[in-house]
Formats: structure tokens, sequence, C-alpha cells
């Protein structure tokens, strides 16, 4: 090797070898990662079936949140209230129409204009936990189905769930059901398939909006109502008009929350957009897993501070949901084929799957109440 060759190169070829490689660098990974291309701001405008103040309205806007962030300035979606532009259980028309660009609110609200949107979340899904039935739908043939029937209803949108909402509370009375002879008679507020279900058992049933349920039982207009969880109930103000709370329940176990597009706006926007809020919605159904843990539990307290008494809907009030709901699916799949494809979907991915999960999953409370419950070992 020649001196001259050994000796190491100046400064200004250093320079502009970098330069070179820097250059080369960039068009390499410009190659292998197109830059996202720059357009004007879309903005979309969806509404809520939620009052604003409640932690639903919350979630709703914690999912735009995430798209809007990730799109970074591209897309944005403003969330307003039930009732800005329409009543909340007219959400499905108004984005169907493009009134609205889109909303967020749950499937059952539109069982009305086919009976088997209510099996998103009405009755006890065979057994299935709220995250099992969305693991259904995404995995098990239930977003087809749920394709198949806003199409035979020409409802021309996109829907996505998430979010596994756990299970929620037989309801709010003056005094605690006792036996199922007690729903005989009483005026109640419900939705989706409970309509059904609590109709059979005798009750009388009047399935209001979130934001009209707590002035209803306030004039007595019902003797009972269910909305959904601790957080939400309590700011609602049902502990202001009802002191009884009956827990767990199987009018709905497994519900999740529902976000529509128009298709046409959807469908209009660029690829990278689109996989933008399908990411979103996976990101902001853990986020809302978590976050109602720590806000449900929490409330709980608050509740019971502020005088509601708790209890546990007696075994034989669930036992006669069940009859009750074994009617139900037998009548409404003989009215409805749809009706009938959507259980036969949900059957047979529950026995597969519930039978999984039983197998696997310790038993948590043995854990739970060896540290907290009595005669607990004291740390």
């Amino acid at each position: 090797m020649s001196k001259t060759s050994s000796k190491a190169a100046k400064p200004s070829q250093r320079r502009s070898f970098l330069k070179q490689a820097t250059a080369g660098a960039v068009g390499a990974g410009a190659a292998a990662f197109p830059m996202v291309s720059s357009a004007q701001t879309v903005s979309l405008r969806f509404q809520s079936t939620w009052p604003a103040k409640d932690i639903f309205h919350e979630f709703a806007n914690d999912f735009a949140k995430k798209v809007n962030d990730m799109a970074g300035g591209r897309l944005k979606i403003e969330v307003l209230p039930a009732g800005a532009v329409v009543p909340a259980f007219q959400l499905l028309e108004a984005v169907n129409k493009g009134t609205l660009d889109g909303g967020h609110g749950v499937v059952a609200y539109h069982y009305g204009k086919n009976s088997a949107l209510a099996l998103w979340g009405s009755g006890p899904a065979f057994g299935m936990d709220p995250n099992m039935v969305l693991a259904w739908h995404y995995y098990g043939g239930g977003k087809a189905l749920l394709e198949e029937i806003y199409k035979a209803i020409n409802m021309d949108v996109v829907s996505f769930l998430y979010g596994p909402m756990p299970t929620q509370p037989f309801g709010w009375f003056k005094k605690p059901i006792a036996k199922p002879e007690d729903i005989k008679g009483l005026k109640f507020r419900t939705v989706g398939l409970a309509v059904d279900m609590y109709t059979d058992m005798g009750a009388a049933v009047n399935p209001l909006p979130g934001g009209e349920i707590v002035p209803a039982l306030d004039r007595g207009l019902i003797d009972g109502a269910e909305f959904n969880n601790a957080s939400s109930d309590r700011v609602l103000g049902f502990p202001d008009v009802a002191k009884v709370c009956m827990l767990q329940s199987f009018h709905q176990s497994g519900e999740q929350f529902e976000v529509l597009f128009n298709k046409g706006k959807y469908t209009a926007l660029p690829a990278e957009l689109r996989a933008i809020i399908d990411y979103a919605v996976q990101a902001a159904s853990a986020d809302m897993s978590w976050k109602a843990i720590e806000r449900n539990s929490q409330d709980y307290i608050e509740l019971k501070k502020a005088g509601v008494k708790f209890y546990k809907t007696p075994d034989s009030v669930l036992r006669a949901q069940l009859d009750t709901w074994d009617k139900i699916m037998e009548r409404k799949s003989a009215e409805n084929p749809l009706f009938k494809k959507v259980l036969d979907s949900q059957r047979a991915f529950a026995q597969r799957a519930k039978q999984w999960q039983n197998d696997y999953m310790v038993d948590f409370n043995m854990a739970y109440n060896r540290y907290f419950g009595r005669g607990a070992k004291k740390g």
C-alpha cells in the first residue's frame, strides 16, 4: 500500500463522501418507506348517543383523539353529544344518510330495524364474557354477519366494534328485587332484546335514551331502570332518585361499543387513514377496558358513600332471565332467519371458546378471598 493511499482522507473528502452516503440512504429509505402524502385536513362530524357528562361520551372522545393524533393533521374527528344533531336512537339513519359522517353508540340501539342486531349486546351470549363476544365478532364470523344485516336493511355504513363493557347491573329500584314475581307489573327501562325479556317476565318496559332515565325515575314514570356501570350511573344521577342497585344480570352481560362511519365518507379516505382508524379502534378498545376498571371501581365506592345499597340479583331471578331468553331465541329464530344465523354462529364459537376458557383460567376469587375476604391473611 502506498504512503498516499494509507493517509487519512482530507476533511473535504470526508464531507463529500458523507454527503453522498446520506443522499443514498435517504433515497433508499424513501423507496422503502414512501412519505405519507400531504393533503388538506378531512374533517368528520360525529355524534355519540351519550350525554356530554357521561363517561361513554368520554370514551367516544378518547377514540377520536387517537385517530386525530395518529393522522397528524390529515384527519380530524369531532364528536358531539347525544341530541346535538339527531336524537340518540336515530344515529344509524343519520350516518346512513350522511347527515352525520359517523357516530358512537351500541348495536342494540338499532334492534328495531332487525331483531338480530340486539344479539351484539342483549342476552347471555351462551356464557361468553364481553371480550369473548368481541373475539367472536372479529374472528368467529360476527363481523360478516353484521355487515349482512346492515345490507339487508339498506344501511350504507361501516361499523367497528370495540370496548368490552363489564357486566351491567340488573338495575336501580326503590326496593330490592327478591324473586321473579317482583318484576310483574314493574315499569322498567331497558333497551335491545332486554325489552322482550322483561316484557315476557311481566314488566311494562320503556326503552328511554340515557339522558331521560333519571328524570323519568324521579317523576315516577318508571319504577326501575338499568343503564350500564357505576361511573355512568353515578354521573347521570341515579343515586339521587333511587338507593337500591341490583348487581349482576344476563340481560346485557356481553355488550360493546360501536363506531359507525358513513360508507361513502369512509371509502373516500386514503388507505393509510383507513388503517389508522382500524388501529385506533383496537387501541381504544384496550384503553377503554383499563380506564373502565379504574373509574368504575372508584365510583362504586363513591356510590356506597352516597348511601346506595347494593344487592346481588338472586339466582332465582337470573334463572328466570335465562328461561325467558330461551323462549325469545326460539320465537325470534322462527321469525327472522338472520337472527337464527347469528345465534348459530355465537353458539358454535361459545361452545369451543368458553370450554377452553373454563379449563384454562384459574379461579381468581380464590386468591382474592385469601387476601381480602373474611378471615383473610393480614399482610
